[in-house]
């Protein structure tokens, strides 16, 4: 029997009060029962505009309907078809706005939880299932990956199931890229990640880490090397900031480096080796989901206040509505339609080495109404004339964005890029260099996991034909 209501089964969480103390796991995901029966809301449309609507196009309708069998690791396998994260796609995925908004049963209620059931396989897959993906059958063909993002990491899978010998360059100590770096535990659990790219290595991926490509090695030695095309999935690690007064101080992080060295080099520790400042008043500037991220992972680490300040208006804030609603219900506090002019902060020119001197105590901003569309069809924030105030803070982080890295470019002779630093692709992902491929944040800037995802799968296909036709 068809589940016509016309609501999605809740997804359960730790309480507010709870969780906002904790670095564990927000969402519990759902149980057998309530999966099955949320399978049974989907109407398995001929049309199936769901796919369409997923920039990896996992049969979503065919894994649904093995839900509904009580199948689960037959809807692993659809699912692993086409997705080499699946447990990473489940819970980060923005599918309200993909795969979910193109949900029939979103026109006269809410869509099927399409990331939820995927996160309910993926999980179970993890939790029972203890065969061994099988390695095929060697090509003889040797591909290089740049990094191990999302994008890096669905490059090489669908590579080595093609039979790749694939070797993933990643510069950190760690493979997972913004996966491990940039995403909080209580989102995405590091073990979940670990597990995705143990997977992986089991298809036969090598991956070696701390490689600077650009330092340790460039990408015209990858070539000398024997490997026939590189994937340049390197991400969007350069931050941007404001270039307001105050930016230098004492406390003034990058949301980058902020949540890499709390999620990364574990700050949260209690003698960690690479220390964050923690406790006291803390301003997250920004409104997207790494802004979200900072601001709850600095309430996390003990923060006594934590503000969101965005110069829009809630319509407008692009982070996920779950990742709002959950801050808002951890108590984070949004200063809407403010935007920072100066940072402010304690300053000791009698004693420059004074360990306090330089330090952020405060943020002074102006108030903004909403104005005229810009060229993405925003309304334009103005400043409001003589509404200028100031709030006392301790810290302040500066979530509004990142660009990629300069490193290959710079190092990389005929790698053109535009004028916010991405590396230009066709529509296959090639680059101005043969056989050089790109996708994911070091071509688009920041952009979701899953958009990542598609461009190296798009990637893979394009580096296949390519090799195979020589």
């Amino acid at each position: 029997m068809p589940n016509m209501n016309p609501k999605k089964n809740e997804m359960p969480t730790q309480a507010p009060e709870v969780r906002a103390h904790n670095f564990s796991e927000v969402a519990l995901g759902y149980e057998e029962s309530v999966a099955v029966d949320e399978a049974n809301r989907c109407l398995n449309c001929k049309t199936m505009p769901c796919v369409g609507g997923c920039p990896v196009n996992i049969h979503i309708p065919e894994f649904i309907a093995k839900i509904r069998e009580m199948d689960f690791e037959g809807a692993y396998k659809v699912i692993t078809q086409t997705s080499s994260l699946p447990a990473v796609c489940g819970r980060v995925c923005p599918q309200e706005t993909q795969c979910e908004s193109k949900c029939v049963r979103g026109i006269k209620g809410e869509s099927v939880g399409i990331g939820r059931l995927e996160r309910f396989i993926a999980d179970y897959h993890n939790a029972f299932c203890t065969e061994a993906p099988v390695a095929p059958a060697p090509n003889g063909h040797k591909v290089a990956v740049i990094g191990s993002g999302p994008s890096g990491l669905t490059c090489a899978g669908d590579l080595a199931k093609k039979g790749y010998k694939v070797t993933v360059f990643e510069a950190l100590h760690l493979a997972g890229g913004v996966l491990v770096y940039g995403i909080p535990e209580f989102r995405l659990p590091k073990s979940i990640v670990q597990k995705e790219v143990d997977t992986l290595k089991a298809l036969g991926v090598e991956i070696m880490t701390n490689v600077v490509i650009g330092k340790t090695l460039t990408v015209d030695e990858l070539f000398e090397m024997g490997y026939e095309a590189v994937f340049i999935g390197s991400g969007a690690g350069l931050p941007n900031f404001m270039n307001i007064p105050g930016e230098s101080l004492k406390g003034v992080y990058s949301a980058n480096e902020f949540l890499t060295r709390s999620n990364l080099m574990k700050a949260y520790k209690d003698d960690p080796d690479t220390p964050i400042m923690k406790g006291g008043k803390v301003a997250v500037v920004g409104g997207g989901n790494v802004a979200m991220d900072a601001a709850r992972t600095a309430l996390r680490l003990g923060a006594e206040k934590v503000y969101i300040v965005y110069r829009r208006s809630i319509e407008e804030l692009p982070a996920r509505k779950e990742e709002v609603e959950h801050a808002m219900e951890e108590g984070i506090e949004f200063r809407l339609l403010t935007n920072p002019t100066e940072i402010l902060g304690y300053h000791n020119d009698a004693d420059p080495r004074d360990p306090k001197n330089g330090s952020v105590t405060g943020i002074r901003c102006i108030k903004m109404e909403l104005g005229e569309p810009d060229q993405k069809g925003r309304r334009r924030p103005v400043p409001i004339e003589g509404s200028e105030f100031d709030i006392d803070l301790d810290v302040v982080i500066m979530a509004i964005g990142t660009s990629p890295n300069p490193l290959l470019k710079n190092t990389t002779e005929g790698l053109d890029v535009n004028s916010h630093g991405g590396i230009i692709v066709n529509e296959d992902g090639l680059t101005s260099r043969v056989a050089v491929y790109a996708g994911g944040d070091a071509v688009t800037g920041a952009a979701t996991v899953i958009s990542a995802m598609g461009a190296g799968k798009v990637a893979a296909k394009a580096i296949d034909e390519y090799i195979s036709a020589k």
